[in-house]
């Protein structure tokens, strides 16, 4: 039997679960050690449980610390919830069926994709669903080899080293841009095969742009079926930019003067004018770092600095000149 959860981040909707009515004939309980995510052994020891509720307790604080990404957040809390509740059905003997957990993130770079794939690996891990929970990054160039054959042993390298984790793709929708006589049509084909045959073991990510994820997964049709959840990752607006300008500043123990606060709000509109999808919290993390060494030039002229002076940042700091 299987279970499909259909995610609608576009109208903030709860998810769909479609779930065929069991056979009066054989009706088929699973034990509960059986059950545990996509196919883990459960942990009977009463601590260890509270641990690991403690742990995803945790994991998904961090989540709601994230400066954004409200869409995401919530399709999580959902995803967890569901996994929860599937482990109870199956403590009180009700039909209950691991949940296809491969996932498309789509989104403008600096999004927070990868940050999320990360999280949830180490999410999956403390629930049960995977045993390792480490993520592993590539991209067309660690998957498509150089000739006949290549591809498929290079594919099946990164799937060996994602079992037990996720196998996170960037960029996913550039394996399908060669056309059929390329080999990237070779390690989609790979990746289709892993994703049955390890279903219980690995967790699939394809993420990339909205649109080009939306073309990659119409020239495979075979390939959406495959994937029940999908997460659109929205631009930053510029509020949320200053915060986590200001977030990271404050992590390295600098400050923003009320004029430097100011000037890096007038920065950020300017580029978003002129470049809207220049990299929101990617662009953040570069300006914080040219102006950290602006001001570290700038005092550098001085024989010595307070305490004060090395912390705050001032408006001529902040410079979008070779960003």
């Amino acid at each position: 039997m299987t279970i499909r959860v259909t995610f609608r981040p576009d109208n903030n909707q709860p998810p769909v679960i479609q779930s065929p009515l069991p056979r009066e004939t054989a009706q088929i309980i699973t034990p509960v050690t059986e059950l545990v995510g996509i196919g883990r052994g459960g942990k009977n020891n009463s601590s260890s449980l509270e641990k690991d509720k403690d742990r995803v307790a945790e994991i998904l604080a961090e989540l709601e610390a994230y400066i954004g990404l409200e869409t995401v957040k919530r399709l999580i809390r959902e995803l967890q919830a569901y996994l929860e509740i599937q482990k109870r059905r199956t403590r009180e003997k009700l039909i209950a069926d691991p949940l296809v957990l491969h996932m498309i993130f789509r989104g403008n770079p600096g999004t927070g994709k990868t940050t999320v794939a990360r999280l949830v690996g180490r999410l999956f891990k403390e629930m049960g669903v995977l045993q390792k929970g480490h993520v592993i990054e590539c991209e067309r160039a660690d998957l498509v080899g150089e000739y006949i054959g290549h591809t498929a042993q290079k594919t099946r390298e990164q799937l060996k080293k994602a079992l037990g984790g996720v196998l996170f793709v960037d960029e996913a929708y550039s394996l399908a841009r060669g056309g059929e006589k390329d080999f990237g049509k070779e390690a989609i084909d790979a990746l289709v095969k892993a994703m049955e045959d390890n279903k219980d073991n690995l967790v699939l990510i394809l993420a990339g742009y909205r649109l080009e994820m939306e073309w990659f997964l119409q020239s495979n049709p075979g390939l959406r079926s495959r994937f029940p959840i999908h997460i659109d990752f929205p631009d930053y607006t510029l509020d949320e930019l200053l915060a986590i300008g200001n977030s990271m500043l404050k992590s390295r123990e600098y400050e923003l003067t009320p004029a430097g606060s100011e000037a890096l709000r007038v920065h950020l509109q300017s580029l978003l004018n002129t470049h809207p999808y220049a990299g929101n919290a990617r662009l953040v993390r570069n300006l914080v770092e040219k102006t950290v060494r602006k001001q570290a030039v700038r005092l550098f002229q001085k024989p010595s600095s307070s305490r004060e002076e090395l912390i705050r940042i001032l408006p001529m700091d902040i410079t979008l000149e070779d960003l």
